[in-house]
């Protein structure tokens, strides 16, 4: 991530997937100028970057000029296109290739067409690096076309955000991060985590996302995801991360709307918070913390003895069976504890007194986030 004055950007293209972009496109357009000695022209100031790139690969014999054009101020591309730097070369008769860093619009693009219009060239041809699709209006033929994105505000390998972050060897897309609150709740059995989820999600409007009432939903419904989760249960076989996150996902995006999420029973492992992590990311969001209800163990055991006499749950009455679930809580939780620790996102908070306490304390937390 980077923040280039007030705005933050993620990493989008690597730098050496540019490098290999580029070197396809100096590939195909070597093949098709064979011998002949072209010009290519680059468009400052965004495309130096690439130009110097291209022409260092280029396997024979070429000539490189620029000009000047400016068409952006800050994110907007503006109407009003300058050519402050021309040509200064007689290109009668010279094959030329227009090297641009970003085609969106095509503003720049018929610029171009109308500056060479009139310089009686053998042939003008347009080669770029990236290509935004969605926000092209013109109908001039592009040739080359490195990598085509999404229409969203790009920086990095010449590109720049009010003067900042051409020098960036790789490519950054603007983080249009809404203001969510996002927490994963941990709570050894009979620490009260249920009754909290459901406090915290009506006070501050989030949605609880609980593992369990996800699978059973899928699979109460025979979804896709579901049917698939099933058929590994069956087996006695464990379900893959990543039927449990393609599930997550799918409740993230039924509350694209939402202030945050409450994620309960997800994740269990760094594996799974590394793959948490990567799916809020794409959602221009994050995880804020891990909040762990925090119980002494002979008041959990306690609890859940009380609490069997009316659930049911024979889990709830055999006193061993409490302790090792509460020990198997704690080998589990500590690893994650590490993981989020290590981001500063742990909070441990006090599980022990009235309802309401407790609500209180998580909320101080929350709060602060």
């Amino acid at each position: 991530m980077v923040k280039l004055h007030d705005l933050h950007f993620k990493p989008f293209i690597s730098e050496d997937k540019i490098q290999e972009v580029v070197q396809r496109m100096v590939n195909e357009i070597a093949h098709d100028l064979g011998d002949e000695v072209p010009v290519f022209i680059g468009i400052l100031n965004g495309s130096f970057m690439f130009v110097s790139d291209f022409v260092k690969k280029y396997p024979k014999a070429c000539e490189v000029t620029f000009i000047k054009l400016a068409s952006y101020e800050g994110l907007k591309s503006t109407d009003d296109i300058q050519r402050l730097i021309g040509l200064t070369q007689d290109l009668t008769g010279r094959t030329v290739v227009i090297l641009e860093d970003i085609i969106d619009s095509g503003k720049t693009l018929a610029e171009v067409h109308r500056i060479f219009k009139n310089e009686n060239v053998k042939e003008l041809k347009i080669a770029t690096l990236f290509y935004k699709p969605e926000a092209y209006k013109k109908d001039f033929k592009l040739h080359y076309v490195g990598i085509e994105i999404p229409n969203k505000f790009i920086v990095g390998y010449g590109l720049d955000y009010d003067g900042l972050g051409r020098d960036l060897p790789a490519i950054y897309q603007l983080k249009t991060t809404q203001h969510m609150t996002n927490f994963v709740l941990f709570g050894p059995p009979g620490a009260g985590k249920g009754t909290q989820a459901e406090f915290l999600k009506e006070k501050y409007s989030l949605v609880h996302i609980s593992t369990g009432d996800v699978f059973r939903f899928n699979i109460k419904n025979e979804t896709a995801l579901g049917m698939l989760a099933k058929s590994y249960m069956d087996k006695g076989e464990l379900v893959p991360d990543q039927v449990t996150i393609d599930m997550l996902n799918a409740e993230v995006e039924k509350n694209a709307d939402a202030k945050g999420f409450i994620f309960d029973g997800f994740p269990r492992t760094n594996a799974q918070a590394e793959a948490l992590d990567k799916l809020m990311d794409e959602k221009d969001s994050q995880i804020n913390a891990m909040i762990a209800l925090e119980v002494d163990d002979e008041v959990l055991v306690q609890r859940l003895l009380e609490r069997g006499k009316t659930s049911g749950r024979a889990d709830d009455a055999d006193e061993s069976i409490i302790r090792n679930r509460i020990k198997e809580y704690y080998k589990k939780t500590a690893i994650l504890k590490d993981y989020y620790s290590a981001q500063d996102k742990y909070y441990g908070v006090d599980g022990v007194g009235s309802i309401e306490d407790i609500t209180a304390r998580l909320s101080n937390v929350i709060d602060s986030l």
